[in-house]
């Protein structure tokens, strides 16, 4: 049960932290090997991970559940089973795949770092965290993670359940964002002296199923007695974060042009920038204020006739409202410069964003 909060501590200032040496790895590797969870890219127990493995699901996991991120690693396990098959791929293919997993810049990265891999490194991921942070898309946390998990490198990847437990473990009073720096200059205190995969997973795990942002189950932690926060009786009040600005909201149009064979009309968004490389049905500009002179922006003359229909999107830093505005047209009509006609059979082919499918619903 956890201790009732302390009245007459000021909540701005941090309860006494307890020495590193309290929170005894070795607990925690016990906990672990009692209660690890199964999850498909994790090696079992006395197994070497793969390197591949470890790198494609950490990838899809920025910003992402396990639940989501679980069916589109076995497709893209099944249809490039090692990193010399994904760096053959070509990225349209690798785009059309990751559609609807979102962020969609990790899956270019991730193709890039394959070609990489097999480019620089002879198709072999470089056991060290500097030789990973040089490959394209790795950062600090993927290198550590891969460092760690797929070669027992002492790495600690500090994701937002390691930010957690290490924030709620010594009473952290900094708030994140800026707390960032000084959360793994902790973390790092508590790495073991061996089993730094398995102790940088059952850090994962700790965070996941009971160091959870609310309700912590604190009385079945392996470090309750050495927990700052739960000391204190406020686990839940860590990590400390600075309030989000208010998220704007962008509006546009979508042009859902219908071919009378059934085609309808799309294009590539820019390489760079948001949602780069992936297919859209045509649209005016996304704005705060709305589009102005709606007609300019269709992709070809036509008899448009706006919809009562609003597609919703958020992303991370914006929600999105797109009017749509229908147009139907001869079967032998030529796809303006820079778009192309494509069926609906074909459309498991294109890699359509979750917002563009969205619009996709109202063709009929």
């Amino acid at each position: 049960m956890v201790a009732a909060a302390n009245p007459a501590r000021h909540p701005t200032h941090a309860v006494p932290v307890p020495a590193a040496a309290s929170h005894d790895p070795q607990a925690l590797l016990d906990w672990y090997d009692r209660h690890r969870r199964r999850l498909p890219w994790r090696a079992e127990p006395g197994q070497t991970a793969d390197p591949y493995h470890v790198f494609l699901s950490e990838i899809m996991l920025q910003q992402t559940t396990v639940v989501t991120v679980a069916p589109y690693y076995a497709d893209f396990l099944a249809r490039w089973p090692d990193v010399a098959a994904l760096a053959r791929a070509r990225l349209e293919e690798v785009l059309s795949r990751w559609a609807g997993l979102g962020y969609y810049a990790r899956a270019r990265n991730l193709h890039a770092c394959a070609r990489a891999v097999v480019e620089r490194h002879d198709g072999r991921f470089p056991a060290e965290e500097a030789a990973l942070r040089a490959l394209p898309g790795i950062g600090p946390y993927t290198a550590a993670a891969i460092a760690s998990i797929a070669f027992d490198r002492r790495a600690a990847p500090v994701d937002g359940n390691w930010e957690r437990v290490v924030a709620r473990l010594f009473a952290v009073e900094e708030a994140l964002p800026k707390a960032r720096a000084k959360l793994r200059a902790l973390a790092l205190t508590l790495l073991p002296d061996a089993r730094f995969g398995d102790f940088a997973q059952a850090m994962m795990d700790l965070g996941a199923t009971l160091c959870t942002p609310r309700k912590p189950a604190c009385a079945l932690c392996p470090w309750r007695e050495s927990c700052a926060a739960r000391a204190d009786g406020a686990p839940e009040r860590y990590p400390v974060k600075t309030a989000k600005a208010a998220r704007p909201t962008r509006r546009g149009i979508a042009f859902l042009a219908l071919r009378a064979d059934g085609a309808v009309l799309v294009r590539s968004r820019p390489e760079k920038g948001l949602l780069g490389g992936m297919s859209e049905v045509p649209s005016t500009p996304w704005e705060v204020d709305g589009p102005g002179h709606v007609a300019a922006h269709a992709p070809l003359q036509a008899d448009w006739k706006a919809l009562n229909a609003t597609v919703t999107h958020a992303f991370s830093h914006f929600a999105l409202e797109l009017g749509i505005w229908r147009a139907r047209l001869p079967a032998k009509m030529a796809a303006p410069a820079g778009h192309r006609w494509v069926r609906p059979a074909q459309f498991e082919a294109e890699a359509f964003p979750s917002v563009m499918v969205k619009v996709l619903e109202y063709i009929d």
